[in-house]
């Protein structure tokens, strides 16, 4: 990660940012000092880390406007911020650059009952906006697991999925509206209060663009009624490529649960010595299974769900029996990756998205790697939309532990293409998986991802060395990793 900036940009000294800002924002809203700005050195990706060179925090769209317009005066690299809970390096800092942290405009700026829509501040927590519309039988569906404290903004930026995003969608999916700031301080309104726009569609455009092509500074969410039931499940497995198999049934018989997802067995037992869930210890994998909607809809489509699971060789079912058990099973599940933290100094989270199909061959493919390299992984998935979260355990305290875990992790996402899946399913490019962006993507490809940049943001002030490799450097990546054309997995069928 030791690449210079885009083109010739000034590295600023702290003293010299807080005086080009001191007219914007009050003292207490610019942080200059290392030990201020060491809190912002790292998103949730901690093993690369850099302090800030100044932090901001503007409280309303008209600073950042005014924060902006300075910058791109005065040619001054900002990375964007929300809360940090990244995973995969997009809010790294660079050295001499501003760093712009959105987690003070944390406003709910108006609930619409009659038009189910939201519009909040890019600082708002995911949860925070489903609590404050509970009272109008209302909720916002994408749940992330950290959407304890992940914001809103953050969450666009990545397109963040979730539990939930089986059946609803992606952010982009529930997303009606954006206020962004371009590069040169314009604001930009994409979308609207109607489900479709005239032009382009710039509005999913947007999402997953990880701060490189403007600053969001107010997001309009889509609201869902309550659903009246809802009813989960908890199957066991004795294997783990059986369970797997079972996710492509449940899909094949034309079941769209609200969620599925899947935990291996050191991810099972993490996750009940953390959260008391009652998940079986001695299960190899486990499926959590949700369905919401109508009361007599949820009853058959349970129904019908066992009878799959059963036939797929489940060694055991289990259906919550009230809110509190079915709350207790997904406290497991959204602890999981805290829970896999106490079992090793570090954990690297991968993010592949693969075709569902695919998932037994994965899971086998995955315990190969891991079986090759040395280092365990507890596999936690978005199972039915197959989106998939290995936890490759390390220690990073020792000689050479956290390149093999990169390379490990590397592999995966290379097996994930190869069969026709991604590098990303939610977590975003950013520094971790900008290599692996040279397999996904050909020459051409990637300057059409350069033209775009260069269309938003010409200076390349806009969180620059995040994202989108230089050719320089996926032909360097293709020297080490790539020979005669083919990616590290030769034996794998293409789709």
């Amino acid at each position: 990660h030791d690449e210079r900036l885009d083109g010739a940009l000034t590295v600023w000294t702290a003293a010299q940012l807080q005086a080009k800002f001191s007219d914007i924002l009050p003292a207490s809203a610019i942080l200059a000092e290392p030990e201020q700005c060491r809190p912002y050195e790292c998103d949730g990706l901690s093993a690369y880390r850099e302090v800030p060179t100044i932090v901001l925090l503007p409280a309303s769209e008209s600073e950042v406007v005014a924060i902006v317009r300075r910058c791109a005066e005065f040619g001054i690299v900002i990375i964007p911020r929300g809360a940090g809970t990244g995973l995969s390096g997009g809010a790294m800092p660079v050295p001499g650059a501003v760093m712009l942290v959105l987690s003070r405009m944390n406003q709910i700026i108006e609930l619409d009952a009659s038009m189910q829509l939201a519009r909040v501040e890019p600082g708002v927590r995911n949860l925070a906006i489903s609590e404050a519309a509970a009272r109008l039988g209302l909720y916002y569906a994408p749940d992330p697991s950290s959407q304890i404290a992940c914001s809103i903004g953050g969450n666009v930026a990545e397109n963040a999925g979730g539990v939930h995003c089986l059946k609803y969608g992606l952010t982009v999916n529930n997303v009606q509206a954006l206020r962004c700031v371009l590069a040169d301080g314009e604001v930009l309104t994409l979308g609207g209060s109607c489900l479709d726009s005239p032009g382009l569609d710039l509005l999913a455009f947007m999402h997953g663009s990880e701060g490189m092509l403007a600053i969001i500074t107010e997001i309009t969410v889509r609201l869902l009624p309550v659903p009246p039931a809802v009813k989960t499940m908890l199957v066991s497995f004795d294997d783990v490529t059986r369970a797997g198999q079972a996710v492509a049934d449940v899909l094949a018989a034309g079941i769209v649960p609200a969620g599925m997802e899947m935990m291996d067995t050191l991810a099972i037992q993490a996750a009940e010595d953390f959260a008391r869930a009652g998940y079986p210890r001695d299960a190899e994998a486990i499926l959590i299974c949700e369905l919401d909607g109508l009361s007599e809809d949820v009853r058959v489509g349970m129904e019908r769900l066992q009878r799959v699971f059963e036939c797929a060789g489940a060694t055991e079912v289990r259906i919550a029996q009230n809110d509190a058990e079915r709350d207790l099973f997904w406290r497991g599940r959204k602890s999981a990756f805290p829970a896999v933290g106490r079992m090793a100094p570090d954990y690297y989270c991968m993010d592949g998205t693969i075709p569902k199909r695919n998932l037994p061959e994965v899971l086998s493919g995955i315990a190969r790697l891991s079986e090759q390299y040395g280092l365990p992984v507890a596999n936690v998935f978005h199972a039915g939309d197959g989106n998939l979260h290995p936890l490759i355990l390390f220690d990073a305290n020792l000689s050479g532990q956290l390149e093999q875990a990169e390379r490990m992790g590397g592999d995966i996402l290379a097996l994930c293409v190869e069969l026709g899946g991604t590098i990303t399913g939610e977590h975003g490019v950013g520094r971790e998986k900008i290599n692996q962006m040279c397999l996904q993507f050909s020459q051409e490809e990637r300057e059409q991802f350069h033209a775009a940049k260069q269309a938003f943001d010409p200076e390349r002030l806009l969180n620059p060395n995040k994202n989108i490799p230089t050719l320089a450097r996926c032909a360097e990546f293709g020297a080490m990793h790539v020979h005669n054309n083919a990616l590290p997995h030769p034996h794998l069928e293409r789709f």
